[in-house]
């Protein structure tokens, strides 16, 4: 991993510092409204900061055609579905936050509210999360909302109803994305003749909810560190780079031992097909001693804001113990960095960066091979 020499980083601040000072200035002579978003848009065109929004798990970041960022992720009480958005990924930090969707009081959608993401689909907005019954509460399984509002923080969330899959077992972290014309569902489900708590699946959609055609597994936890604590793959996440696809995926407890693994399978291959697979034995981002995060996962990709630089979202917290369940713990914290490419053309994910203000977009991986600007992200 390579990273910036220290008068670099010191100008970047220095930059960003200046920034703010001149828009705090400027705002002098502007109406209170105009002065805030002033400072906000300065703000934000200075160095993101992790994390970069505070108890917020399994994050996940859309960049529409508007040029915005929408932000969605599961938040520490498991009861509600939260967005927000801006111009830069720094100033999702201080975003309004809008609550679209409230958990049922009973019944369905009831209970453990988990790990939305927001999609942008034939015109309408999409939100996939899961949920279960209050009388059932690990009953989880995947939902969906509609919005046909070209504002998703306008017009009405519908309930589209549950994502129906090959069993009716503990299923969740549905996402989606398009890949040669083809839109495909991939998700996290107990296979029942397994033993293990989930695995990745992989089909294609007919529609916004609903599958099509034959649903394979893609990835089983099957090494050490897929299995401690529990045995699980889940969170899965697509990005087409250099005539791959990419799928990353997090492994093991919600605790210090989770951790990131990659699939990757050629562009042309057939993506419902295991073989085109190619599994990496050891994970690709794991917890780091020396900047003391810990756990990282469920992540989601994005490009920075000169639409070239890869970025990695994903979730760690800042110390590695923790009192009883950790799925209790409410200090899974989003945050963002570069994501590097090898010189073969493979991701290079480096360390999850430490805490603290610099840009951490700078602080990770080496320069991208294609420098003639990214492949369109995987997804809509």
């Amino acid at each position: 991993m390579s990273t910036s020499s220290e008068p670099p980083r010191r100008r970047a601040l220095l930059k960003g510092t200046l920034a703010v000072g001149a828009a705090a200035a400027g705002a002098l002579a502007l109406p209170p409204g105009a002065a805030r978003a002033a400072a906000r848009e300065a703000a934000g065109r200075a160095p993101a900061v992790n994390p970069l929004v505070r108890h917020r798990a399994d994050p996940h970041v859309h960049r529409h055609t508007d040029g915005r960022y929408y932000f969605t992720a599961t938040v520490p009480e498991y009861d509600r579905i939260v967005l927000r958005r801006s111009r830069t990924l720094r100033s999702l930090a201080t975003a309004e936050e809008s609550v679209v969707w409230r958990r049922h009081t009973n019944g369905e959608m009831a209970a453990h509210i988990w790990a939305p993401e927001i999609h942008h689909i034939d015109g309408k907005w999409y939100l996939y999360f899961a949920a279960a019954p209050s009388h059932d509460v690990w009953k989880i399984r995947m939902w969906v909302l509609e919005n046909a509002h070209s504002d998703p923080f306008k017009g009405s969330w519908v309930e589209k109803g549950r994502i129906t899959t090959a069993w009716d077992t503990f299923s969740l972290d549905a996402t989606t994305f398009t890949h040669r014309g083809a839109r495909y569902l991939a998700w996290a489900q107990k296979d029942p003749g397994e033993d293990h708590n989930s695995a990745v699946f992989l089909s294609r959609m007919a529609g916004p909810w609903t599958l099509t055609g034959p649903q394979v597994r893609l990835t089983t936890p099957e090494y050490d560190w897929e299995c401690v604590g529990f045995k699980v793959n889940e969170g899965p996440s697509f990005l087409q780079r250099h005539g791959r696809v990419l799928m990353t995926y997090s492994a093991s407890a919600t605790d210090a031992n989770y951790c990131m693994g990659l699939l990757t399978a050629a562009a042309d291959s057939d993506l419902l097909d295991p073989a085109s697979w190619t599994k990496s034995p050891r994970p690709v981002f794991t917890s780091n001693d020396t900047t003391k995060q810990y756990g990282p996962g469920h992540n989601s990709f994005t490009v920075a804001e000169d639409g070239r630089t890869d970025v990695l979202v994903y979730h760690a917290r800042p110390y590695k113990d923790i009192v009883g369940d950790p799925l209790n713990d409410p200090n899974r914290h989003t945050r963002v960095q570069r994501l590097g490419w090898k010189a073969d053309g493979t991701p290079d994910f480096g360390v999850p960066v430490a805490d603290g203000p610099g840009s951490v977009l700078a602080s990770a991986g080496r320069e991208a091979v294609d420098r003639a600007g990214p492949v369109p992200l995987a997804g809509p």
